[in-house]
């Protein structure tokens, strides 16, 4: 891996591969917006990628750079014509161009991976440059960077997002807000007392699988019909101008 795959190092929390109906939920609030062409950056393993298959894209191309890749190549390397996604194994501004020559995307993806880059500014505006015109960028993002702790530092995140710095990066790189919201109100506290005040450095796939099946399905309704007015992530859908 050279020095510029380095800078993204993609190894996010392989524990939330175990995070199905968090991942449903969040496409949930995709979906609507989704079009065909579709590139998700940071794929990591292709927990995401699967759902994203199941919405049945013309074309689907899968960036990652870290030493996952290799699991990505594996998961996705059985499936055959038009539902086998491209893949490529650098981080996506060295790719961009080729991304854009093949089949410029009208859907670009980033689920936990934004906070990961450090020049986040320069990596919208390749995004912009690399979307077709109308084109829409989906970002999930971890939120408020009063939760950020010494385990957001160990995974190689280099912020926590506030709604009013990346709405106003996207306007700086060109482009218009569609929606914003905030996710998953209660992991907030849980997130505070495990990572800020007790200063945890871990999270057990146990722990999210019980959170993903005991206290997903009951929020997810619940803010899906009230925005609720803080949460753990930040969700965003901006278009190209």
């Amino acid at each position: 891996m050279n020095a510029d795959k380095v800078e993204y190092a993609g190894k996010d929390l392989e524990a939330m591969d175990f995070a199905v109906r968090y991942h449903n939920w969040i496409l949930e609030v995709f979906r609507p917006y989704l079009g065909k062409r579709i590139v998700e950056v940071g794929a990591g393993t292709g927990s995401f990628s699967e759902l994203l298959l199941e919405t049945q894209p013309e074309s689907l191309t899968l960036v990652e750079p870290s030493e996952m890749f290799e699991r990505l190549e594996l998961a996705m390397g059985s499936r055959n014509g038009v539902a086998r996604p491209r893949l490529h194994n650098n981080i996506f501004r060295n790719v961009a161009a080729e991304i854009k020559d093949e089949q410029r995307p009208d859907s670009i993806i980033y689920v936990n991976v934004l906070e990961h880059i450090d020049d986040d500014e320069l990596e919208l505006e390749v995004v912009h440059d690399t979307l077709a015109r109308g084109g829409r960028l989906f970002i999930f993002v971890p939120a408020n960077q009063f939760l950020f702790s010494n385990f957001d530092r160990n995974i190689g995140h280099y912020r926590r997002y506030g709604k009013k710095e990346l709405h106003q990066k996207l306007d700086a790189a060109g482009f218009r807000l569609v929606k914003s919201r905030w996710f998953d109100l209660p992991g907030v506290l849980p997130w505070l007392i495990k990572y800020r005040f007790m200063r945890s450095t871990t999270m057990g796939s146990g722990a999210v699988q019980a959170y993903d099946r005991y206290i997903v399905p009951a929020i997810r309704p619940i803010e899906n019909l009230i925005n609720p007015p803080i949460g753990k992530n930040l969700i965003v859908i901006a278009e190209k101008a």
